[in-house]
């Protein structure tokens, strides 16, 4: 795709990564921030809408305090507590500067998980943007709400990193571009911190298990790295959105790409685009529960879009209520689809491999036919 044609897009998610904000000695590298506020603004004065996803609080925090590390999870919050006052003066005080209005938006997995919550963020969001104001979206590593017990040791949240936090707001706001920016120059077909000998991809149709494969490494000072980005490329392409991973270290990096220049790797949307009930789904919710199927009831959901019936089912893993989203998995363990349960795991257990005629006499009550009807339905 030529790159003029790339980067036109009205609604942009920029994610700054921890390791761009700050210099090597750990303290912020405020001409790079404000470089990077004075580009976003020029953009929305251009009329295009501009949603940030900044990382960096835990960072700063343990820099305030001097600390060496920031194991265990307490330790993290707090620093994270004090970091993000920090972080969001800088971004207040940066926009206030050219005229433009900052929000502080900070989010959890239950409000993307939790469906009312996540409508709710989503109006909020679009009537921010309707407003002129640039959205700053942070993960809230203050808080946890996920209980530390043991119905929750299996779980699958969301999102665990702003990669994905980004990819997230990006999908279901139907954000037209997300750039990463990070202290990489894209994707690359081998290491580069290895092999000398490394190229850059510039262009990827499509983010296939080929492609996930180049991925290497952890980013030092986040919980990121380039699998967390190509995961984040997967999600955000499918949906019908473009990516683009770039180096944040380039002076005025946004201003280049959006001149036309050849920075960084583009990933190039795909035509599924699904519609936003199967987004939230598939990749917007926290999953605890696991159906096992069979591989006729496999076959039945990916090749002929069926919904999953209880004599297809194998086993049931874990604890759940009616209304949940589960993993589908096949007879190997491995995750293939999501979906909306209308029976509790209790009820599902009781009709495990049974026909559908023989629910009502086996529960004694009916919701419907099938455990997850296909609407409901998002593979993976």
């Amino acid at each position: 795709m030529e790159r003029n044609k790339f980067i036109e897009a009205k609604r942009i998610v920029i994610k700054l990564g921890t390791n761009i904000l700050r210099n090597t000695d750990g303290n912020v590298s405020l001409p790079r921030v404000f470089s990077f506020i004075e580009d976003i603004a020029a953009l929305v004065k251009s009329g295009k809408e501009v949603i940030v996803i900044t990382s960096g609080a835990v960072g700063l925090g343990k820099k305030r305090l001097g600390l060496e590390s920031t194991e265990g999870t307490a330790l993290k919050q707090a620093c994270a507590a004090i970091g993000q006052g920090k972080l969001m003066s800088i971004y207040e005080t940066g926009f206030d500067t050219y005229g433009l209005v900052a929000a502080q938006i900070l989010l959890t997995e239950d409000d993307f998980s939790i469906r009312t919550r996540y409508l709710s963020l989503r109006t909020t969001l679009n009537k921010l943007l309707e407003l002129g104001v640039i959205p700053v979206i942070n993960q809230n590593d203050t808080v946890s709400t996920i209980e530390m017990a043991p119905r929750y040791e299996n779980m699958q949240v969301c999102f665990a990193d702003n990669d994905k936090l980004s990819a997230l707001v990006a999908s279901e706001l139907d954000a037209d571009l997300l750039i990463i920016l990070s202290d990489i120059d894209g994707l690359f077909d081998a290491n580069p911190k290895i092999n000398p000998n490394a190229h850059i991809i510039r262009e990827v149709d499509e983010v296939t298990d080929e492609i996930l494969a180049l991925a290497s490494g952890v980013s030092d000072g986040g919980r990121g790295g380039m699998e967390t980005k190509l995961k984040a490329a997967r999600m955000v392409t499918r949906f019908g959105g473009k990516m683009l991973i770039a180096n944040g270290t380039v002076p005025y990096i946004i201003r280049k790409i959006f001149a036309g220049e050849d920075y960084g790797t583009m990933f190039l949307p795909q035509k599924e685009n699904l519609p936003d009930k199967k987004r939230w789904i598939g990749y917007a919710t926290n999953i605890i529960g696991q159906i096992v199927v069979n591989s006729g009831a496999k076959k039945a959901l990916i090749e002929k879009r069926k919904s999953l019936l209880p004599i297809g089912m194998l086993d049931i893993i874990n604890e759940f209520n009616k209304g949940d989203v589960v993993s589908i998995l096949d007879e190997n363990k491995k995750e293939f689809a999501r979906g909306i349960v209308n029976y509790s795991s209790d009820s599902c257990r009781k009709v495990l491999g049974c026909h559908s005629d023989n629910i009502l006499e086996i529960l004694g009550f009916k919701n419907y036919d099938a455990i997850i009807t296909r609407d409901n339905i998002t593979l993976l």
